[in-house]
């Protein structure tokens, strides 16, 4: 069978993934796809702006089309469709037979009919081009206005206000997101918008463009009234993309788009039509989740599976727009005959929320919810399955006078055909299989059933039905770090910041039981240290340590320790690189510069680590902290200082911060990276922490990781002065350091994060829990009580004594051997330890 996809969006890939799992053999795909790349995720598509590359936007995985056999040809455009003859000509005159044809065109953006619409400097705001076009326009303009303040038109508002731009939106109807806010929402939706700092024009109906005495462009109104502006962005809705259909006689909807059936069979059975561009029902969807179900339909349909049928889409949304949650339910503007409201406004918060139920009090018919939405997804399941309503149903939004818990919804209650993430069609019971199967983090669920890995609106409940699932079949629910705690690592360190606790025993005796473990030893010593800063070797601290921290180098697989001295920022003076390379030649250790631009020695004795210690502090050098989970390193290019194409001192800045943070102990190392322009030399946006320089300061990007288990760090702060820059590092750093798990990289750690990116913003920007004055003091005292550890163990007597390979004698270990490989030693493998004394090194005793 031959199979032709005409569009290769969102809903497009879709198809061809679910396709793909129908295992369907024998068939030949074609793919045209219109635009010169593959499917990229148009939901945030604003993160463009925020740094996210057009690649990391790609839905595409790697191998996808050499895996299916399909093909996909880019800037191929379909020009006609003969369904007679069953073939599609592509405007390079190519005619592809199909048997059968599947219309994923999608929509264009509405324009309206304005005189100046087409006038330089004025665009769409729909695919990455129209982006890339926007971009240059705003880096030559200092205003921008949205034509339209719906959905689309405040993501664009966030796009213009994110290039620096002083943003407006302009919308001809009385209020923002008329479709989906009443009245009363639109009113507290637009005073949240106005206070970030976009001016928003309501009622205004645009007659014509023309030139601007003080900017390139004037806006003139209907009233008479006028606006200027350097740039306008049309994106005042969207209209289907039918004119194949149309020119090829397919059935077409009343408010246009392909009519379709069930099974998304156009009027023709060989032709389907999926998405923006399809009407079912007289109805079209302008969201990806009814296209995604669309999609999903079709492919099974094509496949054998003739009871597949799209039976309509939900419409409700929730949103973050601009840092304001909206969400709209069912509906929303009470259009039900006989249905009743209740309504909670608090306006000193700016927030507003409504729900519309039935003429007898049990069922909940639809719902808004501007400025907190945090009863969303408890109230989208209770629309969505008929789930009868609480006594006071008020109360699910009303805040409790009485003291009383507010009514919730229990997910025992849900049926297991309850959607919980509609974007991919995962329902209660794919997230209880999932559990089965061993999926039991957030990050693990949405790799295995894509569960909040497109909005990620519906990730909380998605977590409550899996922890639900996981004590349903007997598994361990709690965080607890050990048997001895009942305590997650978060609630540890609490107790120890909050009760001022120093010690073990005491921790101990005030919140644990029996005699604590390896691993609950080393999370209070980390936690000790995150808090308190004391010497790790300090007495009553050093039997909390691991291997690594307890001798201060990372142990290796002879027995022996690498000595890593810092060099902030990879920075070294020739002086500096003579006394390193006279170390390591004096005491026959293996040299190797690492991936974060420092020098590492190899095969050190125990006992030598004191007497190597003492000679690279006389030079000038402090511990490198390369066995600690701690800051291991900040990587930098040589930035303005040297490079033509710099436009920061990225060297300067990643020694200051180095020097700033190498005494944070945290969950787990760090790693920062800075680069002093785009090309990104430093790779920051692979790092914990990191910076890139802009022409207007610096940008922050925080949570990546590159290991086994890449992740891109995401864009945090733009433009920041480098006292703003410090600052928002010190609160990430100390709100990671506070509230991540045992072991837990920044990344896992974001990954895992309830609201994620937006939600620490929220904390760390906002300051909405009120903790980031906090937060700073705790950093600033890290910083003050800084010592080297290696200084602090080499003038304690006491400390030394340990560094011995034989509590009862001086005398070096004998089962340490190397082997001489490339001018230099290497461990001796076993087949070697037999071997002549010729060809191993002798070990060598320190003068």
């Amino acid at each position: 069978m031959k199979i032709v996809l005409i569009g290769h969006g969102m809903v497009g890939h879709k198809f061809l993934e679910s396709l793909a799992e129908t295992g369907m053999t024998g068939v030949e795909v074609t793919v045209l796809c219109e635009e010169p790349r593959p499917a990229y995720d148009r939901v945030h598509l604003s993160a463009f702006f925020s740094g996210t590359s057009a690649d990391e936007l790609c839905l595409v995985e790697p191998g996808f089309f050499e895996r299916t056999g399909f093909t996909l040809r880019l800037a191929a455009r379909a020009a006609s469709v003969d369904r007679r003859t069953r073939t599609v000509t592509t405007a390079d005159g190519e005619v592809l037979s199909y048997d059968k044809l599947v219309l994923a065109t999608g929509s264009n953006p509405f324009v309206p009919q304005v005189p100046g619409r087409d006038r330089e400097h004025c665009f769409v705001y729909r695919t990455i081009e129209d982006l890339e076009a926007m971009q240059a326009s705003g880096a030559k303009s200092k205003t921008g206005v949205v034509v339209g303040g719906g959905l689309l038109g405040l993501e664009c508002a966030k796009a213009l206000s994110d290039m620096g731009l002083e943003t407006h939106v302009v919308e001809f109807a009385p209020r923002l997101m008329a479709v989906q806010v009443d009245e009363g929402g639109g009113r507290v939706l637009r005073a949240k918008i106005e206070e970030l700092g976009v001016q928003v024009h309501t009622g205004r109906n645009t007659q014509e463009i023309t030139d601007g005495a003080r900017a390139r462009h004037r806006m003139v109104f209907a009233d008479g009234t006028y606006l200027e502006t350097d740039m306008i962005v049309f994106s005042a809705g969207i209209r289907p993309r039918d004119e194949l259909a149309r020119q090829s006689l397919l059935a077409i909807g009343p408010r246009g788009g392909v009519a379709i059936d069930s099974a998304c069979r156009t009027s023709d059975h060989d032709v389907y039509a999926i998405g923006e561009c399809a009407s079912w029902n007289e109805q079209t969807f302008g969201l990806v989740a009814p296209g995604y179900d669309m999609a999903r339909v079709a492919a099974r349909h094509i496949a054998g599976e003739t009871d597949a049928a799209f039976v309509g889409a939900d419409m409700s949304t929730k949103l973050k727009l601009m840092g304001v949650d909206v969400a709209s339910i069912g509906d929303a503007h009470a259009k039900t005959p006989h249905s009743r409201t209740c309504q909670y406004v608090d306006e000193r918060r700016q927030v507003y929320k409504k729900i519309v139920i039935s003429e007898d009090g049990k069922q909940l018919l639809g719902a808004v919810l501007i400025g907190d939405a945090t009863e969303y997804g408890t109230l989208l399941q209770m629309a969505l399955n008929g789930i009868a309503l609480p006594e006071d149903p008020e109360f699910l939004i009303f805040p409790s006078s009485d003291g009383k818990a507010r009514p919730g919804l229990g997910v025992d209650a849900l049926p297991d055909t309850a959607q919980i993430c509609s974007c991919n069609n995962v329902t209660k019971v794919g997230i209880c299989e999932a559990v089965g199967n061993g999926a039991c983090t957030i990050a693990e669920m949405k790799a295995c059933t894509k569960a909040g890995a497109t909005c990620g609106g519906c990730v909380p409940l998605v977590t409550q039905v899996m922890k639900a699932e996981m004590a349903r079949r007997g598994m361990a629910v709690n965080n607890h770090i050990c048997e001895h705690f009942a305590y997650s690592r978060q609630e540890i360190y609490h107790l120890v910041r909050v009760g001022n606790i120093k010690s073990f025993g005491d921790l101990l005796a005030q919140h644990g039981k029996g005699m604590g473990c390896d691993i609950c030893k080393p999370v209070a010593a980390s936690v000790f240290a995150s808090c308190w800063n004391e010497f790790v070797l300090k007495k009553e601290l050093a039997g909390l340590q691991d291997s690594n921290d307890y001798y201060l180098g990372n142990i290796q697989k002879d027995g022996t320790y690498s000595v890593v001295p810092r060099m902030p920022g990879g920075e070294v003076t020739p002086d500096g690189l003579i006394a390193v390379g006279q170390v390591a030649k004096k005491y026959g250790l293996y040299t190797k510069v690492t991936g974060g631009a420092r020098v590492d020695m190899f095969g050190a004795r125990l006992e030598q680590l004191p007497l190597i210690w003492e000679e690279l502090i006389t030079a000038g050098f402090e511990s490198g902290h390369a066995y600690g989970k701690s800051l291991r390193t900040v990587k930098s290019c040589v930035g303005s200082t040297w490079c033509r194409y710099g436009v920061g001192d990225s060297v300067g800045l990643a020694v200051e911060l180095e020097n700033r943070y190498k005494g944070l102990r945290a969950p787990h190392k760090i790693k920062f990276g800075v680069s002093g322009c785009t090309r990104e030399c430093a790779e920051a946006q692979g790092k914990d922490i990191g910076i890139i320089a802009t022409e207007k300061g610096w940008n922050l990007y925080i949570c990546g990781n590159g290991g086994m288990k890449p992740r891109h760090a995401e864009l945090f702060a733009s433009d920041l002065t480098k006292e703003d820059l410090v600052r928002m590092i010190d609160r990430v750093l100390m709100f990671y350091v506070r509230t991540a798990d045992r072991l837990q990289r920044t990344s896992t750690w974001r990954e895992n994060l309830e609201g994620g990116l937006d939600y620490l913003k929220d904390v760390l920007q906002k300051d909405s829990l009120g903790l980031c004055a906090e937060l700073e003091s705790q950093m600033q005292h890290v910083v003050a009580t800084y010592q080297c550890e290696w200084k602090t163990a080499i003038t304690d007597p006491e400390t030394r004594k340990r560094f011995r390979s034989f509590v009862n004698s001086d005398k070096a270990d004998e089962n340490v051997l190397f082997v001489e490989e490339r001018g230099q030693i290497r461990p001796a493998r076993a087949e070697e330890r037999g071997q002549t004394p010729a060809k191993v090194i002798p070990i060598r005793q320190a003068a």
